[in-house]
């Protein structure tokens, strides 16, 4: 038996030795350990770590639901995480909708764990951010290198007893020029696969590529994004279109059965095929299995937890989120899959790799998008969402990348840009940016697009 689910398990026993055996309880315990090598001006100018567990619980008491949270694992703590949670259950009103605790289940897959990377030393780092530097032949840089780790258990009244680790490292840097950043990042569930000289090399290239950029007029633009792009477009899409609690309350784009999307999108959220925390069981302690939400532009799901579950006459698919019950359910690993048959071409200039180069080659006239930043839900129902590009942007022509352009500001209904017929290619490769959440995933290939609505200059 873990520590964590040891924990857990004395947190569930405490709730019934304190309030009695009607008191349904669940605990979740998680050790996170952060690891942090931060550079800016081209060399290294933090290095930070930091290990945390922390301890959630839930009671359902006479019908009335409340939660609590402590950092404090002694004994003493413990004990005054669960008084003060019966206390609260006292003075909070009735809860008709408490959905139950989740029945004891196996875990579907195992957590994605990787020794090395929980182990990496500061040194290990370092490493990559000196081969980023180098890479960058002389140009001002700064970023940072992370690894995290976590190992955790939950535990419940019904029985349910899982337990589970994971790790995660990811690198993120920019390199400048006068007037231009370019930007490279890249994350995975091995140190190993990170390497700092070629993220360091890519960075360089779309800075010096981004100097002196042109203005054109706002308009509606044929795009091709890249991954880093992409992975914007996956985060909306969970949290506010394949959220089951949006859904119930009608504020979702999600129409299960529609066609919703071009054929050639199919979205997936598996916690073993993507980056971010690799956790095999939810908030309250469901396990994770593969889902997909869009099947060859037809929606087909929406994310679960026990009570949005229960609202839709459903059953839970895994995706509660420690404390979020407020917000609703996340699809943390969301992945637009690739287009396994997809072309490359020969990289060259800013472009991020050679899938990407292919989708720009029968362009005619339009834009290479890198990066989407500041972006806000003006409305959620129809997720309308207004942003920024950053890190650079190209025009290309003839299949050609021309020149730079200035930043645009866009203002873009997610769910119709990729709508039947809007999607014009999909990449044939999966790069996963890294993601400053840590806890996220959200991985995709190259979009090249019919259409994507820019409304004005970066500053306007």
């Amino acid at each position: 038996m873990s520590a964590e689910l040891d924990l857990a398990g004395r947190v569930v026993d405490l709730v019934h030795r304190l309030a009695g055996s009607g008191a349904q309880a669940e605990a979740l315990v998680g050790h996170t350990a952060l690891a942090l090598t931060r550079f800016a001006n081209s060399g290294i100018h933090q290095n930070v770590a930091d290990a945390t567990t922390a301890v959630r619980l839930r009671i359902n008491l006479d019908g009335r639901t409340v939660g609590g949270s402590t950092t404090v694992v002694d004994e003493a703590g413990l004990s005054a995480l669960v008084e003060r949670t019966i206390a609260a259950a006292a003075l909070t009103p009735v809860d008709p909708g408490w959905p139950g605790l989740a029945p004891p289940a196996p875990l579907v897959a195992d957590g994605a764990w990787d020794e090395a990377t929980a182990q990496a030393g500061p040194e290990e780092r370092a490493a990559r951010v000196r081969a980023f530097v180098d890479a960058a032949e002389g140009l001002e840089t700064a970023g940072y290198c992370r690894t995290v780790h976590w190992s955790g258990a939950f535990a419940n009244s019904a029985g349910q007893s899982v337990s589970g680790r994971a790790a995660e490292a990811a690198m993120d840097g920019i390199a400048r020029v006068p007037g231009a950043d370019g930007v490279a990042r890249l994350g995975s569930r091995r140190l190993a696969d990170i390497d700092g000289a070629l993220l360091g090399g890519r960075a360089a290239l779309k800075a010096r590529a981004g100097a002196d950029p042109v203005e054109l007029p706002p308009g509606r633009y044929e795009v091709v994004l890249e991954p880093t792009a992409v992975a914007d477009l996956l985060a909306n899409f969970a949290f506010y279109g394949f959220n089951g609690k949006l859904h119930n309350e009608r504020q979702s784009f999600a129409e299960i059965g529609a066609a919703q999307f071009d054929p050639a999108v199919t979205i997936v959220d598996d916690v073993t095929a993507t980056a971010g925390a690799g956790v095999p069981f939810d908030g309250e302690g469901t396990p994770k299995r593969p889902i997909t939400f869009v099947g060859e532009g037809i929606t087909t799901a929406v994310a679960y937890d026990r009570r949005a579950a229960a609202e839709a006459g459903a059953t839970s698919t895994g995706h509660a989120w420690p404390g979020g019950s407020a917000f609703g359910p996340l699809a943390a690993n969301l992945r637009l899959l690739p287009d396994d048959g997809a072309p490359a071409a020969a990289v060259a200039g800013p472009v991020a790799d050679g899938h990407t180069a292919a989708l720009l080659s029968t362009m005619e006239r339009g834009l290479l998008v890198t990066d989407f930043w500041y972006t806000r839900v003006l409305d959620p129902k129809t997720l309308v969402v207004t942003g920024l590009t950053r890190n650079g942007v190209w025009l290309v022509e003839g299949g050609e990348i021309t020149r730079p352009v200035r930043n645009f500001r866009f203002t873009q209904s997610y769910p119709q840009a990729l709508g039947p017929g809007a999607v014009l290619g999909v990449g044939g490769n999966a790069i996963t940016p890294a993601d400053s959440w840590d806890v996220f995933g959200f991985t995709g290939p190259s979009l090249r697009l019919a259409s994507w609505n820019f409304t004005g200059g970066a500053s306007g």
